[in-house]
């Protein structure tokens, strides 16, 4: 049941847009500024002025006074860039209620936090102006889409060609180097971790950990201070926010989009009795999810959930995705714990939830790319596949298929003769996830992903059967249990030259996986070389070497990296790997893409064969989505088990040729293109995929 403090609830209509709160923050005029504070408890609402370098002494302090719908405002001409504030606010006691005037509180529209002390900061008003010199947003289409999920300091922190000064910042990611290493592996988009501002738990600090991921939002309108240069820092927020703007326009114009991983779920508040830094001291009856007697509703695993189904909080996502889509410039969101935004005023999720179509729907929002992390740790908290129109989602179902397929099957294989289930499952993620996504929004509502910042790199899922976590401080409970992983023969590091080709293999076979089925492909950073976290499939509390990208690399990690370039290469230059809307078996449907399925002995697929759990070889024909650019026709072989097959090419009315694109067998990639007959064989080994061109 919702707190009594919540009656500001969404009706069915999105009534958050009404102009009552339009304009919250500071709005600078020809005459000073305007500050607008939304807090429905509130009995006083305070400015708090401070000195521009001692911010312990306050320079004045003046009252807002209520204008209405819960808004508190004041004009003044001391509001001014570079000017340091915050707020106090006094309310009732009681249940849901934790007002206390002493605390001097961050704007939650706030452009620019200065830190005071540990745990304390002071707003800052922001000259926002900056020229974009021309550069425009490059508009990728979705179906053309590679997303390569990286942290910023962690990306940029050890690479040699970037200047020292500029390692782990903004400015080293938008640095030519960086530039030309996203270029090259043929990326179109960088989705950050979260770059919003943030601090660390005590309990990390306590034990000598930070949040190195940045879950823990502090404010949703403030970039990150410590990843901008020292320069930068030293001068100010206003520097900061150019320097992230910088970055941006340096991306854009090499063609690369920038998404944000934005975390509007919970606040660095923590539980109660956590810090009270802003929004619980503004009006925590409001902002949080909790029950009538106050205990907070946590749905997020963090301690508090903000209550989307109250007009402010859903107005101040709302606002906080416009700024930084419209001033920063950005084009794509992934929304974390994205169900808990869709939970109504009984905590029930909804994809009709009135923030999640005013997300999808809004006009400033309309060419920006929408993805949700469909789940959250709540009742009824598994959502993938139920968001709506206008939402690509994180495929977590295609993860664990894929991961199934290629690792936990093989070694389940090794002791049982044969693997636990057939390929059909495999094939129905391959091409889209048609049994998760509806028909209206199609394969590029899936976001696939075999690995992501949480959880095993890469490299570690074809190497570890367990997590070695205990550098965490939990004694090795945190972090996912299941990983589908299987280390070969071997736990973690070894000497077995056969042990390590067969991981390079499977390797490449995921990449493979991942770049060659429909749907919008996710690369963590580093998985393109191969990178570990030795073990740690939770790294989210380590800001060192562990999680900073290596980019001294042996030559089997220089010859995936050709094989990533390759496959994304490839992807580019084939629609029909990348279609729009969800294949069918014969042309019954003029819009759709055509796909026909084959065995190893170039024969239609039969039901036997689609569940045999000992058949697991599979021959995939797909032709590009009818208004594609250039559309084409592809064979993909896929060789699921450890024994080697002899695979004969399908023979097809008016297939001439099958031209060699690629294939996961050998170490570095072949550059020429041999040309097969149909009914020609071809051998695998086990373990494989094959591409080829239809001619």
């Amino acid at each position: 049941m919702c707190s009594p403090q919540s009656s500001v609830a969404l009706a069915d209509s999105p009534t958050f847009l009404d102009t009552d709160l339009n304009d919250l923050g500071v709005r600078l005029g020809p005459d000073g500024a305007t500050l607008r504070v939304w807090s429905e408890g509130a009995s006083t609402v305070e400015l708090v002025l401070f000195d521009a370098t001692d911010l312990d002494w306050i320079t004045s302090v003046l009252p807002l006074v209520p204008v209405g719908g819960g808004v508190w405002q004041v004009h003044t001409p001391d509001l001014r860039p570079g000017t340091r504030y915050a707020l106090r606010v006094d309310g009732p006691s009681g249940p849901g209620h934790t007002f206390n005037p002493a605390s001097l509180l961050i704007d939650p529209y706030s452009r620019g936090l200065v830190p005071v002390r540990l745990g304390e900061w002071r707003s800052v008003v922001v000259d926002e102006g900056f020229d974009w010199q021309g550069v425009g947003r490059p508009g990728t289409p979705l179906d053309h889409t590679v997303i390569y999920e990286a942290h910023v300091k962690g990306l940029t922190k050890r690479h040699p060609d970037i200047p020292p000064a500029l390692h782990g910042t903004y400015a080293g990611l938008g640095h030519p180097a960086m530039i030309a290493h996203l270029r090259g592996l043929g990326v179109t988009a960088v989705e950050l971790l979260p770059v919003h501002a943030f601090e660390t738990e005590p309990r990390l600090l306590n034990q000598g950990l930070s949040n190195y991921w940045g879950y823990n939002t502090l404010n949703f309108f403030s970039p990150h201070a410590p990843y901008a240069t020292a320069d930068a820092v030293a001068a100010g927020p206003d520097a900061v926010l150019r320097e992230f703007k910088e970055m941006v326009r340096s991306l854009h114009a090499a063609g690369l989009e920038v998404y944000l991983d934005v975390v509007y779920n919970h606040t660095s508040e923590l539980g109660l009795g956590g810090p009270r830094s802003s929004f619980r001291g503004i009006d925590n009856g409001a902002y949080y999810r909790q029950h009538d007697d106050g205990a907070y509703i946590d749905v997020t695993g963090c301690g508090n959930s903000v209550n989307t189904a109250t007009d402010a909080a859903a107005r101040l996502v709302l606002d906080s995705l416009r700024y930084w889509a419209n001033e920063v410039q950005i084009d794509g969101f992934r929304f974390d714990l994205a169900v808990t935004l869709g939970r109504d005023a009984q905590h029930s999720y909804s994809p009709d939830h009135p923030l999640l179509r005013a997300i999808a729907d809004d006009p400033g929002l309309a060419d920006v790319k929408k993805i949700a992390e469909p789940w959250d740790v709540g009742m009824g908290g598994w959502q993938t596949g139920n968001f709506g129109d206008g939402w690509s989602e994180w495929n977590d179902r295609y993860r664990d298929r894929v991961r199934n397929f290629w690792l936990s099957d093989i070694d389940y294989a090794r002791r049982a003769t044969t693997a636990p289930v057939g390929v059909g499952g495999f094939a129905t993620r391959l091409a889209g996830s048609s049994n998760t996504f509806s028909a209206e929004r199609g394969p590029l509502a899936s976001v696939n992903f075999v690995t992501s910042h949480d959880g095993f790199t890469l490299r570690d899922l074809v190497s570890y059967d367990v997590k070695h976590n205990m550098g965490n401080g939990e004694q090795n409970r945190d972090g996912a249990d299941t990983n589908r992983s299987f280390n070969h023969g071997a736990e973690g590091p070894t000497s077995d030259e056969q042990i390590l080709a067969t991981r390079r293999k499977a390797m490449r076979n995921l990449l493979g996986t991942l770049l060659l089925s429909a749907g919008i492909p996710m690369i963590t950073a580093g998985d393109e070389f191969g990178r570990t976290q030795r073990g740690n499939n939770n790294a989210y509390c380590h800001d060192s070497a562990l999680t900073w990208l290596s980019w001294q690399h042996a030559q089997w990690q220089e010859d995936l990296h050709a094989h990533a370039r390759r496959l994304i290469r490839l992807r580019h230059d084939n629609p029909a790997l990348r279609p729009r809307r969800f294949a069918h078996e014969v042309e019954e449907v003029p819009s759709s893409s055509v796909i026909d399925w084959y065995d190893e002995h170039g024969e239609t697929m039969s039901i036997e064969r689609w569940t045999n759990p000992a058949h697991r070889t599979l021959q995939y024909v797909a032709t590009s989505t009818p208004e594609q650019e250039a559309p084409n026709r592809i064979l993909l072989i896929v060789h699921g088990t450890e024994r080697p097959i002899d695979v004969t090419l399908p023979v097809i009315p008016g297939v001439h040729r099958y031209v060699s694109l690629w294939s996961s067998v050998p170490e570095r990639p072949a550059e020429d293109e041999p040309v097969h007959a149909p009914g020609d064989v071809i051998a695998l080994p086990g373990t494989a995929m094959h591409l080829f061109r239809v001619e």
